[in-house]
């Protein structure tokens, strides 16, 4: 093993963590939650230049909580994509150039390995496994035989379920990010709307977003038309219902068909109460493990890209100071990226 620095700026967090033989020493994170709150969103500049502003303090910062120097840093692994263009780069400009001074390999990480491997800090992944992995930004069902070997078998054909939940939260007058407050309305309201299950023409564990988020917003629209008002906790409960769902049926198919010995949640949206609960009601009595990542690991952090790191370095899986981002990197192609 060795101590890796790892830098995550893939969206709206300037994350910095330091591991030294597997032990996590420092994982500092500086979120921008509170600027993009008022647009409802993240915006792309203005998060690219708060990266800017914030790497070196983050930085310096999680070097004076590990106790460790640059000298003594063995690598440094970064996220590569997917993600913000703008802001991967203040991320991977800022590994190249430690690379460089310190004359030290430099990894290159995918945002969603990193969410996957983020649960070997609660426990050991067991193979074949299925990750589930649901945020902002990705919905995808991954397939693993073993450390490193990814293959997507199921995806979102149009919107992520984290964005899907974001647009109906801003319909309904709540907060950005909207996850966790439809969460909370949806355990205090019943199921009363009718809202369609989209239809997939895809593969077989493919979903789709886009026409659910539609039919919320059509249908709120239309209530406030007609002068009704809108029973948010009754909606977040019906919304949840179809939204959760629809990851639950996919993912339990696809953990029969392959045949997995664990199922592992990652991303944004792991730390829905409702996706945790059915999860665990449905696997029970199976015979499949599930791992649900501690609710720290749910939203983007430089810990979860050093564990990766870790594994990448015992491989030699070392880049180039001509390294670019791929804002669209798949996550199967984490290991050819080299070839």
């Amino acid at each position: 093993m060795a101590k890796i620095l790892a830098i995550e700026s893939s969206c709206d967090e300037t994350a910095v963590a330091i591991v030294d033989d597997g032990k996590l020493l420092a994982n500092v994170v500086a979120t921008q939650i509170a600027v993009h709150e008022k647009f409802g969103g993240v915006m792309p500049e203005i998060a690219s230049r708060l990266h800017a502003e914030n790497i070196t303090v983050v930085l310096q910062q999680a070097l004076d909580e590990s106790g460790v120097s640059l000298e003594d840093i063995d690598a440094f692994a970064v996220t590569r994509g997917p993600g913000l263009i703008g802001c991967l780069h203040v991320g991977l400009q800022a590994a190249k150039t430690l690379a460089m001074l310190y004359d030290r390999p430099l990894i290159p990480v995918h945002h969603l390995a990193g969410h996957i491997y983020a649960n070997e800090y609660i426990g050991e992944l067991k193979f074949p496994l299925l990750c589930v992995v649901v945020s902002g930004g990705n919905t995808e069902l991954v397939y693993m035989k073993g450390h490193m070997d990814f293959k997507i078998i199921g995806r979102t054909q149009d919107d992520a379920v984290g964005e899907c939940f974001d647009k109906v939260a801003r319909v309904l007058g709540l907060p950005y990010p909207g996850g966790l407050p439809i969460d909370q309305h949806a355990k205090k309201g019943r199921h009363t709307y009718n809202l369609p299950h989209p239809y997939v023409s895809g593969g077989k564990y493919d979903v789709s977003y886009s026409g659910l988020k539609t039919a919320v917003i059509n249908l709120v629209h239309n209530l406030k038309m007609k002068g009704e008002s809108v029973n948010v906790d009754d909606m977040a409960r019906s919304f949840e219902d179809v939204a959760i769902g629809m990851i639950v049926d996919k993912a339990l198919a696809a953990a029969k068909d392959y045949q997995v010995a664990q199922v592992v949640l990652a991303g944004g949206v792991s730390a829905n109460s409702y996706l945790r609960e059915q999860m665990k009601s449905k696997l029970e009595g199976t015979g499949i493990d599930l791992v649900l990542p501690p609710l720290w690991c749910t939203t983007d952090n430089a810990a979860m890209i050093a564990k990766v790191g870790e594994h990448l370095y015992e491989r030699k899986y070392f880049a180039g100071l001509d390294l670019g981002v791929d804002p669209n990197w798949k996550i199967d192609e984490q290991l050819t990226l080299l070839d």
